[in-house]
């Protein structure tokens, strides 16, 4: 059911000096920021030769990002980020299975412009999941 790995999401309190570290001490194509109001959250992305990083910033004071580094500091990873063929698909399969989807259970537009779905972290070894259409 799962494709590609799209991305690895990193929470950072910084977003200004991790675009700078991973653009100057790494050598890394980093691109604009860019707000998802809809999410809460500033994006930058990372593109690396076979997948993505997504630098995570709070984007207003009921961002969920904010909740996470207030718990973490100095950031971390927060989210993974897999591929899929047909969201509502795979949502009605991972229901029928027992999985938790976060929300609604309705896809919700991503940074990337496609439908994106959260998974439960409990069903899924404490690791947040992001399903994203292809």
């Amino acid at each position: 059911m799962i494709g590609r790995l799209n991305h690895v999401a990193i929470a950072v309190p910084d977003l200004a000096a991790a675009a700078a570290q991973y653009r100057e001490m790494l050598g890394a194509e980093v691109g604009a920021p860019q707000d998802e109001p809809d999410h809460g959250v500033t994006v930058v992305f990372i593109t690396l030769p076979n997948t993505k990083v997504e630098l995570l910033y709070p984007l207003g004071e009921a961002s969920p990002i904010r909740g996470f580094l207030d718990k973490n500091p100095a950031g971390g990873i927060h989210h993974i980020c897999y591929e899929v063929e047909d969201i509502l698909a795979a949502r009605d399969r991972l229901v029928e299975k027992g999985a938790r989807i976060l929300g609604t259970g309705e896809p919700k537009t991503g940074a990337h412009g496609k439908p994106v779905l959260f998974l439960h972290p409990k069903d899924f070894n404490g690791t947040l999941i992001e399903l994203e259409q292809v």
